[in-house]
C-alpha cells in the first residue's frame, strides 16, 4: 500500500554483488577446504545407493509408459469405438 500523497517504493535496478578481496583463487581455496571436511559414504554404499536410483527411474518409466497406453487406449474406445 502506497503512502498518500506518495509513491510506491521502487525496487533496485539491480542486485548488489558481495565484493570479496580474495578473488577467484580464494574461493576456489575455501571450496577446497569445505569439500575436505564432506564425510563421503564408502564405495559399495554409493553403488548400492545407485543401484536403487536407477531400479526406481526404471520403474518410474515403466509405469509412466503404461498410464499412457491405457489413457491412450481408452480414448480411442471413447472417440473412435475401437481400439
Amino acid at each position: 500500500m502506497s503512502k498518500p500523497g506518495g509513491t510506491a517504493p521502487q525496487a533496485p535496478a539491480s542486485i548488489p554483488i558481495p565484493k570479496s578481496k580474495k578473488g577467484l583463487g580464494g574461493f576456489f581455496g575455501d571450496v577446497s577446504r569445505e569439500l575436505k571436511k564432506v564425510h563421503w559414504p564408502p564405495v559399495h554404499e554409493t553403488n548400492r545407493l545407485t543401484g536403487v536410483v536407477l531400479a526406481v527411474g526404471l520403474f518410474l518409466i515403466l509405469l509412466l509408459f503404461g498410464l499412457s497406453e491405457v489413457t491412450a487406449m481408452l480414448l480411442s474406445l471413447i472417440t473412435k469405438g475401437r481400439v
